[in-house]
């Protein structure tokens, strides 16, 4: 059995993890955990989940040791608990978004001493069209026109997604640019677009959970190539997949890629 404890277990992605992870074998909830002034606290996590009370209560910190931590909060949140884990010699799983660059080399540290596995979606999907614009990028070339457009829900705080960066950072990477050629939307009486830009586009629609399309132009033809998440299980399934893998690893910083064997 894999002991994992779920940060933001009140959320809409930690009440999916909870009800999922009770229903796949292997795993075992040792933790529910929320920030110490939310009105879930002490509460059931199964009945915050709706599954039903399934004896665990929601608390403000970890109280069993576990396997490996899952985090879909803030990146407030993760940085709390990225050292907490680093600490306790505990794997964490991070797929909070809207991380800085100064986070991101704070994980590289943590890596040396626990196995991290972070990526902005646990859709497994994703990992392979990350690896499908990247080659395309390379074959077509440098100067095809480029643009990326994603969609999520009216909830969503953070834009563009983390998914679409990671997109555009594939792309950037496979034709030897970096994120200074991003152009993120346009607007105004002049602005044709500009050789070697990418542009990146965010629509906020109803409860839409996800979708990424990145398309390659030249003139007379257009790649494009896409992935629509239909529920937001899709994620939760993928995160539980990827802390299976994640719970036997070397301390090290992983990717869904390493997952999937990419």
């Amino acid at each position: 059995m894999i002991d994992i404890a779920i940060l933001g277990a009140a959320g809409r992605m930690g009440q999916r993890l909870v009800a999922l992870a009770r229903q796949e074998s292997g795993f075992n909830v040792v933790a529910a955990i929320e920030k110490p002034d939310h009105p879930a606290q002490a509460r059931d996590a199964g009945e915050v989940a709706g599954i039903g009370a399934i004896g665990l209560p929601i608390t403000s910190d970890l109280t069993r040791r576990a396997d490996v931590l899952l985090d879909f909060t803030t990146p407030a949140a993760t940085r709390h608990w990225l050292k907490k884990c680093r600490d306790g010699r505990i794997a964490m799983l991070i797929g909070t978004t809207g991380l800085q660059d100064a986070d991101h080399a704070t994980i590289d540290q943590a890596a040396a001493d626990i196995p991290i596995l972070q990526s902005p979606t646990m859709a497994l999907g994703i990992a392979v069209m990350i690896r499908l614009v990247a080659q395309a990028a390379s074959a077509i070339g440098a100067d095809c026109d480029v643009e990326i457009v994603e969609s999520h829900h009216r909830f969503k705080k953070d834009a563009p997604s983390g998914t679409a960066l990671a997109i555009a950072d594939a792309i950037l990477k496979a034709v030897g640019r970096n994120r200074d050629s991003l152009v993120f939307g346009r607007r105004g009486a002049d602005c044709p677009r500009k050789p070697g830009e990418v542009g990146v586009h965010s629509l906020r629609l109803g409860d839409d959970v996800g979708r990424h399309t990145a398309a390659f132009a030249l003139l007379g033809e257009r790649l494009e190539i896409s992935h629509t998440a239909t529920s937001r299980d899709t994620f939760v399934r993928g995160a539980l997949r990827a802390a299976r893998w994640l719970a036997g690893q070397k301390p090290g910083r992983y990717t869904l890629a390493d997952v999937l064997g990419l």
